[in-house]
């Protein structure tokens, strides 16, 4: 039998309703996003302190088994080769292009765009909506924060709220005079303009993610390479006209390294600079900078028919017993050279080339690798030699240089600056323009009562202090009082 008390009461919510009031609670929550800061920090300190891939490792499979393997040679030793691989399954070697950090930040900002939405028609009504007559308890002098005096009229009231940059309203009830004075009555609303700064530097991460882009060059000089994969639309080349070190040679120190950089693009170039350490070269969206430097030896190596099989720079990216090291694979052969760069006392180099040859492939997925030391030679500029039991000849052409250039594309720096700049205004305008309220109540009996509420950032007794002083400043005697003057010589009485 259904009552009249069933029929009124409402409708129990279905299962959807109770998931979605649900689901608004977690992401208007403070706590729920303090922890997702929490995490979303762990992932970044997780981030700063184990070695990242580099970009260029996710542009092509050996590029990655390259990168990996350079991670493994590193790690395995602490961790052992199964926590390595559980790390890289796990993501922890891109951290912030991983699937974890993605999915944080997207919850981030969609717990953050709600819960700004969620406050923000309370700050606006806590803006607009202004009380100036409040109920007498409002007034009681025993609360905190409260004064009351006689000898003060309305005007005077007027003129001390106004002189403390007040804007006053005033209303009448009763014959009791009310006056409201607001100071920086919007300052809440700020809170809206931080939240803006924190969903543009998530949005920022996310543009950067997507559309950035980040690659390391290793360019000799007189060389060229590409900056994106080979088939992007737009593809960039950067060509390394001229490097110098001035000084490296004499001293091994370079005090200042620059590099005659040219960029091309469909075959024209589009720009040309010399660039310095601080002074990058921007074209195209990239800005490239000078990171590094070392010798890049140019070789010649060629058949017994005078084939040349290699011809051109190879950059010594390495370091052997603290000299430049690096490894080319002979073309056409299944040999690789070993190369050490040695300088003599009369401070020219020689060249240290050992030829090796890869024999098959280890338990661990590294090469087994034959030295063949009988093959060796040191050669020094302007030489060739046909190292014993091989069919090529080396030639050392000249010692050259390269330059290690890092290429960046960061389509999100403007949006970092606007929210850099929101982030700072909203908590500007919060901490440096607080919220301040005074309410003034007086009676027919020429009673004034006041009341003072600010926010939590203002020293409330110092400023309503001020106020107080100014208006005792302003009192004028009672008619009481001057009635006690004149009967009795009596000077007036202060409340």
């Amino acid at each position: 039998m259904t009552t009249w008390a069933d029929s009124a009461r409402p409708p129990a919510p279905d299962v959807f309703e109770r998931l979605g009031r649900v689901v608004l609670r977690l992401f208007t929550s403070v706590d729920f996003a303090v922890v997702q800061i929490i995490a979303l920090s762990l992932l970044a300190v997780i981030g700063m302190t184990i070695r990242q891939l580099p970009g260029f490792a996710f542009r092509s499979e050996g590029d990655y088994a390259a990168a990996m393997a350079a991670l493994h040679a590193r790690y395995d030793p602490a961790f052992g080769k199964g926590i390595v691989d559980a790390m890289e399954r796990l993501q922890l070697f891109h951290v912030f292009s991983s699937t974890w950090f993605t999915v944080g930040l997207a919850v981030l900002v969609v717990s953050i765009i709600v819960c700004t939405l969620d406050r923000t028609p309370r700050l606006w009504r806590q803006s607009k909506d202004i009380r100036v007559v409040q109920p007498d308890p409002f007034y009681d002098p025993e609360l905190p924060d409260r004064a009351a005096l006689s000898g003060v009229g309305a005007a005077d009231v007027r003129a001390a709220l106004r002189r403390q940059r007040f804007g006053v309203r005033e209303a009448e009830a009763d014959g009791v005079r009310y006056l409201y004075g607001d100071r920086h009555r919007w300052t809440k609303l700020a809170t809206l303009i931080s939240h803006m700064g924190l969903i543009l530097f998530l949005v920022a991460a996310v543009v950067t993610w997507q559309l950035g882009d980040e690659q390391g060059l290793v360019v000799a000089e007189g060389d060229t390479l590409t900056v994106q994969p080979i088939g992007t639309p737009g593809l960039l080349l950067v060509k390394n006209y001229r490097f110098e070190a001035p000084g490296f040679l004499e001293t091994g120190r370079a005090i200042d390294f620059t590099t005659d950089l040219g960029v091309f693009q469909n075959g024209a170039e589009i720009a040309r600079k010399t660039i310095r350490v601080n002074e990058p070269l921007e074209v195209a969206g990239y800005s490239f900078h000078e990171n590094g430097f070392g010798a890049a030896p140019e070789l010649l190596i060629s058949d017994a028919a005078g084939r040349p099989l290699w011809d051109g720079p190879v950059p010594l990216t390495d370091q052997a017993a603290g000299l430049p090291y690096g490894t080319l694979a002979v073309p056409g052969r299944d040999i690789g050279l070993e190369l050490l760069l040695q300088r003599q006392p009369d401070k020219t180099g020689v060249l240290l080339i050992l030829p090796y040859r890869v024999t098959g492939t280890g338990s661990d997925g590294l090469p087994i690798i034959e030295e063949m030391g009988g093959s060796a030679v040191a050669l020094m500029a302007g030489e060739a030699e046909a190292p014993s039991g091989l069919d090529f000849s080396i030639g050392v052409k000249r010692f050259s240089d390269y330059v290690l250039l890092i290429a960046k594309k960061d389509p999100g720096q403007g949006i970092v600056w606007t929210a850099f700049a929101l982030l700072i205004v909203g908590l500007s305008i919060t901490f440096y323009l607080p919220r301040r309220r005074v309410w003034a109540r007086l009676d027919t009996e020429g009673e004034l009562r006041l009341v003072a509420r600010s926010d939590r950032y203002v020293d409330v007794e110092r400023e309503f202090g001020r106020l107080l002083d100014d208006l005792v400043a302003r009192r004028r005697p009672t008619e009481d009082a001057r009635r006690r003057v004149s009967a009795g010589g009596e000077r007036p009485a202060s409340s």
